[in-house]
Formats: C-alpha cells, structure tokens, sequence
C-alpha cells in the first residue's frame, strides 16, 4: 500500500489561495511578518504529523484583471509577499521530522547564486528541503527584472533544463565526499585537491567557478514541480521526484497523472518515480454538519474580486471582459498553461 503524503500549502503572504479569508475573526495570518507566526505553524504542523509545509512563491503583482493590480493589493491577494525561504531555517530549528519545500524561480536568479542559498538550507534543515522549480507566468514580474517581456513558455523550460545541469555539476561535482577534512591541528579544513571548478558554457548560460558551500545532506535537494503543460511535463518527467497537481476531481487529474508516469517511464525513470500532490482544501469538523457551517462561515469573507484578479494572472486571461455564462475559448497563452487547461480543454462539460 501507498503511503499517503501530506503537506500543509501556504504562502509568505496574507492571502494566499482562499483570498479574503484574513478578514476572518480566528485567522492570524496577518502575522505573517512576525517569525513567531512561522515557528508556531511548523510546531502544529509537526505535532499534527504532517509530513512537511510547502511555501508558494511569485515574484511580481496580478495586473491583468481589470488590467490593473489595484484588485489584488485591496484585498491582499498574495501582495504585500515576502521572501519564502527566509523562514525555513526558524522553522526547521524548532522541528525535529518536517520536511520543507519552497518556490523560487529559475528565470530571474544566476543558478551560482541559488545553489549556494539551497545547499546553505539544506545545511540548516539537516536534510529536509525541497525545491519547487517554477519558471514563471507574470509579464509583470519580467518587467521588474529588466526584461520587456515574460520569455515564451517553451523557452523557459528550455533555460530551465539549462539551469538545472549548472546546479547538478555544482551540488554533486565540485565538491568531493572526503574534501573536508578540518584537521585542527594541521590546519587544513579541506583539500583542495578534491574540490573543482565547474565550467559551463550554454545558450542560456555562461559560468566558472568552484560551489562555494561544502557538500550537504542531500547535495541535490528534493525536487518538486507544478507544471502541467506538455513541456512541463517532460521537464517533471526528467528531473522531479514530487509533482504538484490541481485537478478538480480525480477524473479530470487522470490525464495528467497517466501522462506524468508515461513520460516518466519513456525517461528510463519508471512510473513509481514521480510521488503525485494533488491540491484539496479540507474544512473538518466533529460532525457533516459543523464541518458544512464552518464552510458556509468561510465563504462569507470570501473575495470574488482577487479570485479573478488571480486566476486573470494565472491564465492570462482578464475576466473583467466575460460574463458568467460566457465561453472562454483561448487555447493557449504564455501564462499558466495548466490554469487554462483547467477552464477549457479539462472543463467538465454541462
């Protein structure tokens, strides 16, 4: 029998999926900036024996409802946000068993600069982070960085693939098992005849240089990946050992997940090597009833309007412009691939 994993999901944020839930009576998360916040939620989440708290992440505002980002910073929809790794290693030190993963983007940060950050982490973790490896959607978040626009879809997994084979040379090449010796009293820490600069020379990418942390627990951290497009499944399908779904029902993840471990096996990886996440919010209660009531409570502090201002993001799609019983017919976008997929191709038909 498989064995169940489970992770709490949330965001270093106010609102994070179930937008306008702040403005509840119980909810705390308006202590988000607060460190004891983070180390309380890692306490609970271990003594509920969770297997570990994922950290979503983005890097830049939703501007395109309404084609302005005023919705989402009124309702706090996943603006103001801070840094998501900033408080594993807090977290990681008041827990014993969690596991941690995180969300950081490959397209605006040098693979040299995030190999250290990971290993520095899975130092502090004794083991237990995990990477999500996302590449973006936001032409928002392009134009912070410098860029005119969000490179196309297929082409970020392409500089991805790229960033990756950086990141394996520096975890598990330039650094032997045996380098560090600390030899106290002959004053060697490590030989540097067994750590080795690692030179790649890409399309994408251009680097030298010897991985400035020593080996750590794990070298290469857990890998996750949430993209379900057909280039995000073959990158899953080559380099992740967890995949984050978000299908409605099982029937509609089906296709995905039968796709996933095909891909997978066509990979020389086998069809037990991808660990499937599926995305479900749980309301619990001692009885239906009170969880029914707690259910109907939430969703009176619900906001409709950063929903869509964040689903509009997400698939590139400004739904300010459709009506309730509109078909919405795009094909694709340089967006979120799988959001779309999720209102078109995978839409449960009436």
């Amino acid at each position: 029998m498989k064995t169940m994993q489970i992770y709490a999901f949330d965001m270093n944020c106010v609102g994070h999926i179930n937008h306008g839930l702040w403005t509840h009576p119980r909810d705390r998360s308006a202590h988000y900036t607060d460190l004891d916040y983070w180390t309380e939620f890692a306490k609970t989440a271990e003594r509920g024996k969770l297997d570990g708290i994922f950290l979503a992440d983005i890097v830049g505002v939703y501007d395109v409802y309404r084609g302005s980002p005023s919705p989402v910073i009124e309702t706090g929809a996943q603006i103001p946000v801070n840094d998501p790794m900033i408080p594993i290693s807090a977290m990681a030190y008041v827990t014993k068993h969690l596991g941690f993963g995180v969300t950081v983007n490959t397209t605006y940060e040098p693979p040299f600069l995030l190999a250290r950050r990971m290993s520095t982490l899975d130092h502090l973790t004794k083991g237990r982070i995990g990477w999500n490896i996302v590449t973006g959607y936001l032409d928002g978040a392009a134009r912070s960085m410098g860029f005119d626009k969000l490179p196309e879809h297929d082409a970020r997994y392409d500089a991805a693939e790229e960033y990756l084979e950086i990141l394996y040379k520096l975890w598990e090449g330039s650094w032997d098992d045996d380098a560090v010796v600390r030899d106290k009293a002959g004053g060697v820490y490590a030989d540097p005849s067994k750590v080795r600069s690692v030179r790649h020379d890409g399309k994408y990418y251009r680097m030298e240089g010897i991985h400035l942390s020593e080996p750590s627990p794990q070298r290469t951290p857990l890998l996750f990946q949430a993209g379900a497009s057909a280039r995000g499944q073959d990158f899953a399908a080559r380099h992740a050992e967890c995949v984050f779904i978000a299908g409605p029902n099982p029937k509609a993840a089906k296709p995905t997940v039968d796709a996933l471990r095909a891909k997978a096996t066509e990979f020389g990886r086998g069809a037990d090597a991808l660990k499937i996440l599926s995305l479900i919010t749980v309301v619990v209660g001692r009885t239906e009833k009170e969880a029914r009531d707690k259910l109907e409570d939430y969703r009176r502090h619900a906001s409709v309007e950063a929903s869509l201002a964040h689903y509009s993001a997400s698939t590139g799609i400004d739904f300010s412009k459709y009506g309730l019983d509109d078909v919405i017919d795009q094909s694709s976008t340089n967006a979120n691939q799988s959001a779309l997929a999720t209102i078109t191709k995978q839409a449960p038909s009436r």
